[in-house]
């Protein structure tokens, strides 16, 4: 009798990425990786990665028709800090452990929020095209001292706190809501803890750090948005459906808020229809706050080695889904 030697599919994103790395760390397995292009839809991925005994996806969506369907499915691994594209509660019911990457872009999507906040505060994409256009002239009205202004976080988990960290640098008042942190932590970044709609009405800055959930999608909605100041800007490194994007629209259009800096969207890519692209008071950049080289460099291996952990019987180092591992838990296992 032969055993069917162990597989990894990785489905790759809407750019290629090389995994050379990734196999080197499942070597020790053996598991062979296969690499795929995107994949959107869920028959497909069934289709392409049936017989997968751990998948690593970045924007697949993994569902539970897929883990049922790939019966041989062990562990998803999410490439990022997110993982809402896969059913995480089915996951855990039929024994798969999900896995991310919850440390590598810390750094990097702190610093690109700190970017849209100084890029809005500064008007630099303004001053920009107009010196391209041949004007030649000081910054408007519109740009702040950017000192003793209040910045409100929400959610303050590890990406939100290196946010927190570099905007106080510029000394601002920084004001925060996260029901799931500790004072603590709070205190130790000198963050006053205050409800949702408190921080609305408070800050001149909102910079988003939530996971997207069932608790979140939404979460900055109309009512919201017009508890903002008229002055106030909206910044979103986290996701798109965080945000209520028609009412973030009207928002903008009728100055509930004098303007956002959004680098995720409902929809990705943002369609050529959206009309966030004729809204002037808004800065869009194409879900980039993650990269840089030398943390994009880091990702294959790191998958690698927390697969091949779970395939070899080990507990990898950030699961999602600890439960999997509770005690009388059935857990697929290789």
């Amino acid at each position: 009798m032969t055993t069917r030697p162990l597989k990894v599919c990785v489905i790759q994103g809407r750019g290629q990425r090389d995994y050379a790395d990734c196999q080197s760390a499942l070597d020790r397995v053996p598991a062979r990786l296969e690499s795929l292009p995107f994949i959107g839809d869920a028959e497909e991925i069934i289709q392409h990665a049936r017989d997968a005994d751990g998948l690593i996806v970045s924007s697949a969506p993994v569902t539970r028709r897929v883990m049922e369907a790939l019966e041989g499915l062990k562990v998803v691994m999410r490439t990022g800090v997110g993982y809402d594209v896969i059913d995480v509660a089915a996951a855990t019911e039929l024994g798969v452990v999900v896995i991310n990457v919850p440390d590598i872009w810390i750094r990097e999507v702190a610093n690109h929020a700190l970017a849209l906040l100084l890029a809005w505060n500064r008007q630099i994409v303004t001053l920009d095209r107009a010196v391209r256009a041949g004007g030649w002239s000081s910054p408007g009205p519109a740009t702040g001292s950017l000192h003793g202004e209040t910045v409100g976080i929400v959610g303050l988990g590890n990406i939100g706190s290196a946010f927190a960290r570099r905007v106080a640098a510029l000394e601002t008042r920084l004001i925060a809501c996260d029901p799931y942190v500790d004072d603590a932590r709070f205190k130790a970044l000198g963050v006053e803890r205050v409800d949702l709609m408190t921080l609305a009405a408070r800050s001149d800055y909102v910079s988003v750090h939530a996971l997207l959930n069932a608790e979140t999608r939404g979460l900055i909605g109309e009512a919201f948005l017009r508890r903002m100041k008229p002055t106030a800007c909206l910044i979103n490194t986290s996701r798109g459906p965080v945000v209520d994007e028609s009412a973030l629209g009207r928002a903008l259009k009728e100055g509930w808020l004098a303007g956002a800096a959004l680098d995720v969207f409902e929809q990705e890519p943002l369609g050529a229809g959206s009309p966030l692209r004729d809204i002037d008071n808004v800065i869009l950049t194409p879900h980039a706050a993650y990269f840089s080289s030398p943390a994009v460099a880091q990702v294959p291996r790191r998958c690698g080695e927390e697969i091949a952990r779970v395939l070899m019987k080990e507990r990898p180092l950030n699961v999602v889904n600890p439960e999997v591992y509770a005690p009388g838990q059935r857990r697929r296992g290789p």
